[in-house]
Formats: structure tokens, sequence, C-alpha cells
């Protein structure tokens, strides 16, 4: 007489975590960059007319904060690395966003004449001239090719009040800051989703391949 073989014993797993704890895993790391974003824009705004060394280094902190959060949800470095290009457009947009908007807010426009020059490394005051006579405030730009010549003609903005430096008109772009902000949180969010679906999978195979075999009966 044969005995039916007994259906095989289903595997449980110890410390197995469902779906729910991957997702809820992402949704921390999504919102943590959308923090960033928001912190360090609100920081941007109440140190105008201070040093924006603040909002930079404090910018820094957080994209750095966001890329190993994504580290660990994803279990690999690639995605974390590559979120630094999202992470450009988060720190640029909101260290600007705020004196730009400041100048296009208060700023006075004039027309002005580069009359001279003044350069210490890549630091470069072009000093400047109105039809009232020359500016107190040069226009001060940090880079290797400024784009500027003594006699050129150009508008600026200028603060009335003097908390923000006075800026190419041209220059000052705060919806454009305000798209890279979108881009910015757009990226971070779209790298959380991928890295919370990666980490998810990682961690079930990681948990198949602990699983114990069943034994034969």
């Amino acid at each position: 007489m044969s005995v039916a073989p007994h259906p095989p014993t289903p595997v449980v797993v110890a410390g197995a975590r469902p779906a729910l704890w991957s997702l809820t895993l992402t949704a921390v790391v999504a919102g943590l960059g959308l923090a960033v974003i928001a912190v360090n824009t609100l920081v941007g705004y109440l140190t105008v007319g201070l040093s924006q060394a603040v909002p930079i280094c404090l910018g820094l902190a957080g994209c750095f904060t966001f890329a190993v959060a994504l580290r660990l949800l994803h279990r690999a470095w690639w995605l974390a690395a590559l979120s630094v290009v999202p992470a450009l457009f988060v720190l640029v947009g909101s260290v600007q966003l705020a004196p730009e908007a400041v100048l296009r807010e208060r700023g006075v426009a004039q027309q002005v004449t580069i009359t001279d020059v003044q350069t210490s490394g890549k630091r470069h005051e072009f000093t400047l001239r109105a039809d009232s006579g020359p500016l107190d405030e040069p226009l001060v730009y940090s880079g290797s090719s400024p784009g500027y010549r003594v006699g050129q003609q150009l508008t600026v903005l200028v603060d009335p009040q003097g908390q923000v430096e006075l800026a190419d008109a041209e220059k000052v772009d705060v919806a454009g800051k305000r798209s890279m902000l979108v881009l910015g949180a757009a990226g971070w969010t779209l790298f959380a989703l991928l890295a919370g679906w990666r980490g998810h999978v990682r961690r079930a195979r990681g948990r198949q391949a602990s699983a114990p075999l069943p034994l034969p009966i």
C-alpha cells in the first residue's frame, strides 16, 4: 500500500519584510530629498544679505545625506553617484533663488558702462559708471571667462537696501532657478523610486539565497 507524498512544506524566512516595508523606506528617502530642497531654499531666504556659505554648506551636506540614504536603500553606489546630476540643480537653484528673487522684486535697473576691471585669480571686479556717476559697488564675476570687457554697456539690478550684490539683469532668472528646483526634485524622486524597487528585489533575492532548503521526506 503506497502512501501519498506530503505536499512540500513552505519555507518561512525569518525576518522577511513585506513589500510595504520597502515602499515605506522609498517614501522616506523621497521625502528626505524634498525636505533637503525645502529647507535649503528657506535658509537661502533667511540668510539673504549674509554670506552664501551657509546655504552652500548646508546644501552640500543635504545632497551628501540624500546620496547615502539612496545607497542604503538601493544597496549599491551607482544610483547614488548618478544622483549628483540632479543634486547640482538642487544646490544651484536653492542657493541662488533667494538673492535673484530679491533683485527681481525690489532691484533698481541702471544702465551702466564698464570702466575698469580688477582681476585676482578667477575673481573679476568690474568698475561701473552710470549717467549719475560711478557706482560704489562693482560687478563681481568668479570664473575664467567673464564675458565682459571695458567699455561695454549693460543693465544691472541694484538692491536699494544693499543686502544683495548687484547683478547683470540678463543673468537674473528667477523662473529658471525655480525650474532647476523642480527638475532636481523630480530627478531625486525618480531615483528614490528606482532605488526602492531595485533595493526590494535585491533584499528579496538575498533572503531567498539564505533560506534553508526543505529536507526531503
